[in-house]
């Protein structure tokens, strides 16, 4: 099974970021651009086709000024939509809220602790560590993998 060769050896802890890994999209026959197509406001699902290929637009991380290719969709995604009001309903499951706060930053990896201030759900970051390390995948929210 090819989601058991991604995993790390060490435990995932309160300190461990996590991200978005979009090659388990892939893996598991899933288009993460439907996914997040859902997730723009009305105006620009009515721009983007969810199964046509986008070009990629070099954005600007806003914390360390570095450059990175990013799908048009998730670019609009980033920059406009999850600024609205409503894209972080108190009401969402906790993995989607997750997915969006992730995608929302650029997919810059966060902990459990910093994904539970970030929610406003502070008490949560327990059980947010616990829906990320199940032995089931959710969304492709996965550890990131340390720099050695």
């Amino acid at each position: 099974m090819p989601q058991a060769q991604h995993r790390s050896l060490v435990k995932p802890t309160l300190d461990t970021p996590f991200h978005i890994d979009f090659s388990w999209w892939q893996e598991h026959s899933h288009d993460w651009r439907i996914y997040v197509h859902r997730l723009l406001c009305p105006e620009h699902q009515a721009q983007f086709d969810p199964w046509s290929d986008q070009q990629q637009i070099d954005w600007v991380d806003p914390e360390t000024a570095e450059v990175k290719p990013v799908d048009g969709m998730r670019y609009v995604l980033m920059t406009h939509c999850a600024q609205q009001p409503g894209f972080l309903e108190a009401r969402l499951p906790l993995v989607d809220a997750i997915f969006r706060v992730l995608i929302a930053r650029g997919n810059k990896p966060m902990t459990p602790v910093e994904l539970a201030e970030h929610l406003q759900r502070p008490a949560q970051a327990q059980t947010i560590l616990r829906l990320l390390t199940s032995r089931r995948s959710y969304l492709g929210i996965r550890p990131t993998e340390p720099r050695g």
